[in-house]
Order: C-alpha cells, then structure tokens, then sequence
C-alpha cells in the first residue's frame, strides 16, 4: 500500500519532529522545570516542584523567586547587555569585512571560486578550541604579533592585548567570519550580472549600480549570515573564557558558574530560559529570511 500524499508529507516531517522533541522541547522542559525549583543541599541541587503529600495527592511547588531574582541582581542585566554589545558589534565587523569578501567570491571565475570558498572553509577541519588557543599564541605578550612588531622596531613594549575586550572580539571575528561569508557568497553568486548591465547602459556609475541593485537583493544573504554570527556569539563561553578578562562577564560564563562554580541550578536555568526567550527574535528573523531565500 502507497502511502498518500498527507502520509508522505508526514514522513518527510517526521525525523525532524523528532529530533527537536528529543534533543530541545525536553531538555527545554526540564530546563524551564528546574527554574521553577528552589536550591537544596542534596543531588540533584534542588527541590521537587512536583511533590506528592502524605495524603497522597500531587501538589504543586513552584516558585518564580529566580526569575524575580534575575531583575533584581544587577550582574545578571549587565552579563546580558554585554553579551549583546560584544555580539551586535563583532556582528557588524564580520559583515563589513565578509560582504567584500563573499563579493569577490562570487565574481571570481568557476575555478577561482572552489580555491576561495577552499581557503574559507579550510579553518572548519580544525577544532574551535586549537583554533582559539592558537590565537592565544599570537596575540599573547610573547606571542607571534607582539615578537615580530618588537622585531621590526614598530613598538618599544608588547602590546597588551590578551584579556581585554579587543582579544575576546577578535576570537569571535577569527571564528564567526565564515559564517557570514558563505550565505552572503550563496546569495551574491545567484544574482543576475545583466541586471549591472543593464543599469550601466541607463548611465547607472558602479557604485550607483551596487547601492541600487547588488546591496538591496543581497539584504537575505546579510540577515543570514548576521544571524549565524549574531546568535552563537551571545551565548560564546569559550572565548572570552579564554581570551577574556574579569571584566567581561559575557551570559555563557555567568551560566557556567552558576551551574558549576555555585551549584545554583535553579537560577542557573532561569538565565538559561531568559536567554533562550531574548533569541526568541533573532532565531525567528532568521528562519524568515532563510525560508524566502530558499523559496526564492
């Protein structure tokens, strides 16, 4: 027996469905279920909010004390603003030097094009933590950039550039940039060249032509590739872990102590579920603009 139109769509839908059931909306309801919780000294870290009296009837013990905590401890604002600064700005800086990029990708010959995406992909075969300490190497007071600056006379001290804010944006710019390069290269290369032609027989300058044509049919490649950049580097831990100093408490590293430093899991997963709904946006601007570009 063939299965029917509706049944077919279904079995195409389903391993998804599954899949953001299992590894998502459970651990999300656990998660959510946990913030609801208070702190208790045994394992795991909290109460039951599901309970059963000596009556034997369920009863309800849950609480909102975590989340009103969270608008009450002022180092939880400010993990968030920074966190979303660091992002929004490094979000920026990838677009400005990825859009030149994906540009001359996508005008390069057929040939030329697999050697440049090649060389972009090419720090994917590598892990992200070899990558981060490997800048770590370079960036560092001995390291390569501060060694060679003293070599040449350019400097007369090294450069103090690990554990500031300039070393945890450069981590995020060195890791995300591809993330913003291959969806604006994807959306570039589609775009009809006749088009520039066209506008350079009306009169149309190049720099006329691009502000009229290429930018405003490139605005899905841009929201993509912000997006992919956007959204990952506000919840970065590792980072500004590593390259970091005390001073910037990005939201992953406040989630990392509170779960393991404090053993606080309940406030640990009510930041959780607030960061979670503060990406409610971005996520949802995300796959709007991704299911236009695919249907276009």
């Amino acid at each position: 027996m063939k299965p029917t139109g509706s049944q077919g769509r279904w079995l195409i839908i389903l391993p998804p469905l599954v899949f953001l059931l299992l590894f998502f909306l459970i651990p999300f309801a656990f998660a959510f279920k946990i913030s609801l919780a208070q702190t208790a000294a045994h394992v795991p870290p909290y109460t039951d909010v599901l309970q059963v009296t000596p009556d034997h009837h369920w009863r309800v013990f849950a609480t909102l004390a975590n989340y009103r905590y969270l608008l009450t401890d002022e180092v939880y604002g400010v993990a968030y603003l920074f966190s979303l600064r660091t992002a929004f700005f490094s979000t920026l800086i990838c677009l400005a030097l990825g859009y030149p990029m994906a540009y001359a990708i996508a005008r390069a010959p057929r040939a030329t094009q697999s050697v440049l995406l090649l060389v972009i992909m090419l720090p994917f075969w590598t892990s992200f933590l070899l990558r981060v300490y490997a800048l770590e190497g370079i960036i560092r007071d001995n390291g390569l950039l501060n060694t060679v600056l003293l070599h040449l006379g350019l400097i007369e001290h090294p450069l103090r550039i690990m554990r500031t804010n300039l070393a945890v944006y450069l981590g995020i710019i060195y890791s995300y940039l591809p993330f913003m390069v291959l969806p604006l290269f994807a959306t570039l290369e589609k775009l009809d060249p006749t088009l520039l032609e066209a506008a350079a027989d009306l009169g149309s300058t190049p720099w006329r032509a691009f502000l009229d044509i290429t930018l405003p049919l490139s605005v899905p490649g841009v929201i993509a590739g912000s997006m992919l950049v956007f959204i990952p580097a506000v919840g970065e831990f590792v980072i500004p872990s590593l390259l970091g100093g005390p001073n910037n408490l990005m939201i992953g590293r406040v989630l990392w102590d509170e779960f393991f430093g404090n053993h606080d899991w309940p406030v640990a997963a009510a930041v959780a579920i607030a960061f979670l709904l503060l990406l409610v946006g971005p996520i949802a601007i995300y796959q709007y603009y991704n299911v236009r570009q695919l249907e276009a």
